[in-house]
């Protein structure tokens, strides 16, 4: 792992860190897969969940710093998770211990786009099936009662944080973007993907990929390649 750049995951609304766990036995060289832990759920299920994005990034921000040592480290976060990575980055860029070397964005519109369509303060119900909507998944565990009233508070905290997200400033991230997408995601366009662009002063590049909202679901291995390309890539060039 000496000559793997660290790259840490953020995870989409109500998952976890153990989400990314897998990733680490793909057989993918050249990344350290890190995963960062909300609280509200898995180990830390008994701590308050945050329905703030920018809360939510400083708190994040020491284990971030911890886990990426004092080298070079890359950001990756799907969905909510390419929200709080962006703005982590930001903080991590801002500390000066490392240097943001990518953020990978995934089935994310730009920062500025802001959410138009919304499931906060729905009932249960009627909130469940709006995010299975969006998604275009649902996790299994919801179909149990026990789990449901469980894991219900953590996912509307996480759906309120996306909504309401508003970045507090205009400045761009020196690290180059990469924007990745399922193709047949009808929650982010390709246009709305695009936007990111707006968002570095360096390279931005765009990917569309087989598969919907959650493509990384099926194939993560083949998303872990294109990363990890991408930093070899970079730094050889």
């Amino acid at each position: 792992m000496s000559n793997s750049i660290p790259l840490l995951c953020l995870p989409f609304a109500g998952a976890g860190a153990s989400f990314y766990f897998p990733w680490r036995n793909l057989g993918v060289d050249g990344l350290d897969i890190q995963p960062l832990q909300l609280p509200g759920r898995e180990r830390l299920v008994g701590e308050e969940p945050y329905t703030n994005v920018q809360a939510a990034a400083d708190g994040l921000l020491p284990t971030a710093l911890e886990l990426a040592g004092r080298g070079p480290v890359a950001v990756f976060g799907h969905s909510l998770g390419a929200i709080l990575a962006y703005e982590l980055a930001h903080r991590i860029a801002d500390n000066g211990a490392n240097e943001v070397v990518h953020l990978f964005v995934s089935g994310s519109q730009g920062p500025w786009n802001g959410r138009t369509e919304r499931a906060t303060g729905l009932d249960d119900d009627a909130f469940l099936a709006r995010v299975q909507e969006f998604a275009g998944y649902t996790h299994p565990a919801f179909d149990i009662p026990e789990m449901r009233e469980l894991l219900l508070p953590t996912l509307r905290a996480d759906v309120e944080m996306h909504e309401s997200y508003v970045p507090t400033s205009a400045r761009k991230l020196d690290a180059p973007i990469t924007s990745v997408r399922g193709v047949d995601d009808h929650l982010v366009s390709a246009q709305a993907a695009d936007h990111w662009r707006d968002a570095t002063t360096g390279a931005f590049t765009a990917f569309d990929v087989p598969g919907g909202h959650m493509y990384l679901d099926d194939d993560a291995k083949s998303l872990l390649a294109l990363i990890a390309e991408t930093l070899s890539t970079g730094a050889e060039g």
